[in-house]
């Protein structure tokens, strides 16, 4: 791994670095610091004004949605040649990130760190949702403050909490609470609208075509998914376990539940597509497919997971199995809303669905 390679380089270079200047960031006097307590229990000490950050792991989203994104100096994340719009903090910041380098990757579930490249930007802070051995690791080879926070969970307490710290240290902690205040709105408005919908008047509907670790078929489902549970929705995989996640069933699980509706992530509906041209005799079986009643929404993760796409998803789903409760949100105006509180782009919407990864329905076997 290169984090094990040029060792002579990184002492040379954190030697210059805490040598060449009498100056902290900002031009702030030598010493001006401060001590925060990081999500895992780790007590670092900070410049008292940060300016430049280098975000790894899930921090390059989070900064993202706290508008700090023109401060970083390195990125960890993936080349930007291979990012579509579902990666959408990374997609809307692609031209101001276009020069900045890549100090880290995560790419398949394989985290490596190039501390040499991160001495070399001098961030006045390292920013990352790692273990407590990581950052601590990452900060024994870089000599640069690290402060840590979970990857947080959708629509979840950690994630809000991960804000507010990232907030702090930079500086911003209005824009957390603005982010936050807004995605809870949001999530109080989406289950206002279904709360006293009887269940009996519900369509059933299945998440498919789940990605993780890459796209998958039709066997891929959600399972205690946030965008279903947002609205109230009759979840077919309610009781498969305990756990919110992805998982790989049997497919006549999925002709035994026969869900009303089904959505598919966007980018495995060419799987789909393609078994369905194999597998015909098993779709129609399938009322969803039957009946026309299949969409698609970009998927929730990429790259981790994102928060501003399962929000969009929940009120596109949402405005399908319950268009009265719906009737008066236009859903491009809302989806754009929410695209630009998080990632500070107007009309986003459209990117998506001019790369075909959007929102819209599926038809099969008409071509």
């Amino acid at each position: 791994m290169r984090k094990l390679m040029g060792l002579i380089l990184v002492v040379v270079l954190i030697t210059a670095v805490l040598c060449g200047c009498g100056e902290g960031p900002a031009g702030a006097p030598e010493g001006e610091t401060r001590t925060i307590t990081d999500m895992l229990g780790r007590e670092v000490e900070i410049p008292a004004t940060v300016e430049t950050i280098v975000p790894l792991a899930n921090t390059p989203r989070m900064i993202t949605y706290l508008g700090l994104a023109d401060r970083a100096v390195g990125i960890g994340g993936m080349s930007f040649d291979d990012i579509d719009p579902v990666t959408a903090y990374a997609y809307a910041n692609k031209e101001l990130w276009s020069k900045v380098p890549i100090v880290g990757t995560d790419a398949m579930g394989a985290t490596d760190y190039y501390p040499e490249e991160i001495i070399k930007v001098n961030p006045d802070v390292i920013l990352c949702s790692y273990t407590a051995e990581l950052a601590d690791e990452i900060e024994t080879q870089t000599g640069i403050p690290v402060v840590a926070v979970p990857m947080g969970t959708l629509f979840g307490e950690d994630y809000e909490e991960a804000l507010r710290l990232l907030a702090d240290v930079c500086g911003v902690p209005e824009k957390a609470e603005a982010v936050i205040d807004f995605m809870n709105g949001c999530l109080q408005d989406l289950a206002e609208r279904t709360a006293h919908i009887p269940e009996a008047d519900k369509p059933s509907v299945l998440g498919a075509a789940a990605t993780y670790k890459g796209v998958h078929g039709i066997e891929s489902v959600y399972v205690r998914y946030a965008v279903f549970e947002a609205i109230n929705a009759k979840d077919m995989t309610a009781g498969v376990t305990g756990e919110a996640d992805a998982v790989l069933l049997d497919k006549e699980k999925i002709i035994e539940w026969d869900p009303d509706y089904i959505f598919l992530d966007s980018g495995g509906v060419k799987l789909v597509q393609q078994d369905f041209e194999e597998n015909r005799d098993f779709y129609t079986h399938l009322a969803a497919f039957r009946n026309k009643k299949v969409y698609q929404y970009p998927s929730s993760t990429s790259y981790y997971s994102n928060v501003e796409i399962p929000l969009v998803n929940s009120y596109y789903v949402g405005s399908i199995l319950f268009p009265e409760k719906f009737a008066d949100i236009d859903f491009a105006e809302k989806a754009n809303e929410i695209f630009k509180v998080f990632l500070g782009a107007d009309e986003y919407l459209n990117e998506l669905n001019a790369s075909g990864l959007g929102y819209r329905q599926v038809t099969f076997g008409e071509d």
